[in-house]
């Protein structure tokens, strides 16, 4: 069984930057609830991942169990001419040669083909990298392009979604494994970050290559949870879980330099009321500032440990790096423990989930939005509360846009099924009901770089 942090699982964040208004009312739609199907699980369980969409408005995503061998699944989900949405499963997983517990999401390639990774199975129980290319009479096929090996030295445990570089090189995250071993704070490794290359004849083979490997001395991070995004200049950016000057997480940069990367921290959490404890992902607007949220910290209640933060780092003239808290979630303002990235839209506004909320109990967790205000506060706007009914619980995973404007996301739990005890998850839609035009120039303007 793969390992979990906190309430369960996190995954990198897949930005779609459409020009959206304001809402000040939402409706939510459960698309598909998991767990139904011949034997009760046949349809995925607990899918802890982010969405991605296609040009067809498909959805895809990865369940961590469930499925034909209990292993997890990748779906889709089609929507139909005449309203509902059709589940399809691409892909069964055995916990055997083909990996299995995918906790990540999935990259699409422009031939149509998705990319992915388990945290576990494969050749070494050490996780994969995996391809799924459909077929022209139908179907998919399943190619793993990398397993991760049993001594760890290239990695264990990939959790995180890839992404792409312009040439179609793969890169991505290992919560562990690495050439740094051997204390309690990292036994098994602290973590890596690799680069995965095709060969340019003959048939596709992927080569990988070790961009980073952490450790838990010098002020560097370990463990990282989530996955990377890139600048124009062709830099790297994540979040640590652990580690830094703190011990409770950092924000890295890796640049390449003559063929190899050189990694420096820009930030180590934990001091004073700061954030702790970053699991999401990072966004990056074209001025260079980045955002993400933290697990713990931000100064608010929750056994004292803090209920969770939204930050910005900004790039300092001179140097260095300054950073701000957005936002600071409190147990009694009915959500807390973010565990996803963000997503933004045209206007500046950041979106994502919390694990937990008391609006309809513990679990529930809930969607907010976050909206820039004149003299550089934030204001938040819960726009759905989990956990009542059969519409999901526990969101651990972050958010989409369609063209339209809507919000897509998946919850490990809830749901119409019980098959799980907690339910097996959905994946739902969020609409604007009542839409509030705001000026633009009333708003600050934060796009994602590709």
């Amino acid at each position: 069984m793969t390992n979990r942090l906190s309430s369960g699982l996190s995954l990198l964040i897949s930005i779609v930057t459409v020009l959206v208004t304001g809402a000040v009312a939402q409706k939510e739609t459960v698309l598909h609830s998991f767990g139904h199907g011949k034997d009760g699980r046949e349809s995925g369980s607990a899918p802890g991942s982010c969405l991605t969409i296609d040009g067809y408005g498909n959805l895809y995503g990865t369940t961590e169990m469930g499925g034909s061998h209990g292993y997890g699944t990748v779906f889709e989900l089609q929507p139909k001419s005449g309203g509902g949405w059709t589940e399809k499963i691409l892909h069964n997983f055995n916990n055997d040669a083909d990996g299995g517990y995918p906790l990540g999401g999935l990259v699409l390639d422009s031939a149509g083909n998705l990319y992915g990774t388990t945290g576990g199975g494969g050749a070494s129980m050490a996780g994969v990298v995996f391809e799924l290319q459909p077929k022209a009479s139908g179907g998919w096929t399943e190619k793993v392009l990398h397993n991760f090996s049993d001594n760890g030295k290239d990695g264990l445990e990939p959790y995180a979604s890839l992404i792409f570089d312009a040439v179609g090189d793969l890169y991505g995250t290992t919560y562990a494994g690495g050439n740094v071993r051997g204390t309690a704070d990292c036994f098994t490794g602290c973590g890596t970050v690799f680069e995965l290359t095709p060969s340019l004849a003959g048939e596709k083979h992927w080569t990988e290559k070790i961009l980073h490997n952490f450790s838990y001395v010098g002020g560097d991070g370990f463990n990282p949870y989530a996955g990377l995004v890139f600048d124009s200049a062709g830099n790297l950016y994540g979040t640590t879980y652990g580690g830094g000057i703190f011990r409770a997480g950092t924000v890295f940069e890796l640049a390449p330099s003559g063929g190899d990367w050189t990694e420096t921290v820009l930030h180590s959490f934990g001091h004073d009321k700061d954030g702790t404890s970053p699991i999401g992902g990072l966004i990056l607007d074209p001025s260079g500032n980045l955002y993400g949220t933290t697990l713990g910290g931000g100064g608010y209640g929750c056994g004292g440990g803090g209920c969770g933060s939204v930050f910005e780092l900004s790039p300092e003239t001179g140097g260095g790096w300054t950073d701000k808290i957005l936002y600071s979630f409190s147990s009694k303002s009915g959500g807390y423990f973010p565990e996803a990235g963000l997503v933004t839209d045209a206007f500046g506004n950041l979106y994502s989930t919390t694990t937990r909320g008391v609006a309809y109990g513990f679990n529930g967790g809930r969607v907010f939005e976050l909206t820039p205000l004149a003299g550089g506060a934030w204001t938040e706007t819960v726009l759905h509360s989990f956990g009542k009914g059969n519409d999901g619980k526990a969101p651990v995973s972050g958010l989409i846009f369609d063209a339209s404007g809507d919000l897509y996301g998946t919850t490990a739990e809830g749901g119409g099924s019980r098959s799980c005890k907690y339910g097996c998850g959905t994946v739902f839609k969020i609409m604007p009901q009542t839409p509030l035009t705001l000026s633009p120039s009333s708003r600050r303007r934060v796009v994602p770089v590709p």
